[in-house]
């Protein structure tokens, strides 16, 4: 009987496993994965980054911690008990035992602080920044604009449900307008409010900067994989907080280019015939203005203004 209940339990574990395992084959990039219980899929290195630091030191020294305290508080309940041990003891100190829960904890922390500092350093000492982005928090949507390439500020807001019915886009995640990067490049994101405090958090990417009226923070990434990411402002800002999503759009260099190429329109002349001339070449004279042509020009307004006066009716009182 044992056994088969063992059996059972087995093999209730190894399907669990391999839900677990079809969960993880199954992840959203970018988004949010329904009924996931762990960190969305990293698109940049920082996000790697975080992962290992939760997956490979923090959980093990919780759960390590978990159990052992666990274990500790049962050994208490079944052998320290009043029926168990009618008889307390008398000593309330003993030195080594203090010395140790003191010690070890200490110890754990500095361990983690190594990672976490590595960590921390890592967010802070940005490489050479290929492209730099300027996001603004309102009340309640985002604006972005890129000073090196000269676009003004353009506006984010989050799509209707039909809309994102329509797009086929997540509802509250999608927005009209993204924030288009290229791929393999480092983006410096200059971070700021308008109104009040709001926060610009990118979970694909690691990020999570508060964006603070009259103050600039910064913060980088460097996108891995093509595609739309999806965020959202993280800091309790106002009634419609939950609905002023961060959409980045993830594109290859050319196409970028020309996405800058049609939002500046471009570096061609107005006229076609300037741009065949060859740079040597020098420009014709310019013609001599006409002597009628300003007399003419400054006769017709004084006659249009007769005619307008003489047509416009007299008030009577």
């Amino acid at each position: 009987m044992n056994m088969r209940k063992l059996a059972a339990g087995l093999a209730g574990t190894m399907v669990g496993l391999g839900f677990t395992a079809q969960a993880l084959a199954e992840d959203l990039l970018g988004q949010p994965t329904p009924d996931a219980i762990h960190l969305q899929q990293a698109a940049s290195p920082l996000k790697h980054s975080a992962i290992f630091f939760h997956n490979a030191i923090l959980m093990p020294i919780i759960t390590a911690i978990t159990i052992f305290v666990a274990v500790l508080l049962l050994i208490v309940v079944v052998r320290f008990n009043k029926k168990a041990n009618p008889v307390p003891a008398k000593f309330s100190h003993n030195t080594a035992l203090e010395v140790a829960w003191t010690l070890i904890p200490v110890g754990i922390l500095l361990f983690i602080s190594i990672f976490s500092f590595k960590l921390l350093f890592a967010y802070h000492d940005m490489p050479k920044p290929d492209l730099t982005i300027k996001a603004t928090g309102y009340q309640w949507y985002w604006g972005y604009s890129y000073p090196d390439q000269k676009i003004d500020e353009i506006t984010s807001v989050m799509l209707s449900e039909a809309d994102a019915k329509k797009a086929d886009v997540p509802y509250r995640l999608a927005a009209d307008n993204s924030l288009v990067v290229p791929v393999g490049k480092v983006v410096r994101v200059l971070v700021t409010g308008s109104d009040v405090i709001h926060n610009f958090a990118m979970p694909a990417f690691g990020l999570k900067t508060d964006a603070i009226p009259g103050r600039v923070n910064e913060t980088w990434f460097k996108a891995e994989k093509t595609g739309m990411f999806y965020g959202q402002c993280s800091e309790l800002c106002g009634v419609d907080h939950a609905f002023m999503p961060i959409q980045i759009k993830v594109v290859t260099q050319p196409e970028f280019d020309a996405w800058v190429v049609e939002k500046t329109g471009g570096n061609k002349p107005a006229d076609p015939v300037a741009a065949a001339i060859p740079a040597s070449t020098p420009a014709a004279p310019a013609a001599a203005p006409v002597a009628a042509t300003p007399v003419a020009s400054a006769s017709a307004p004084q006659k249009t203004a007769q005619l307008d006066v003489a047509a416009k009716p007299v008030a009577m009182n």
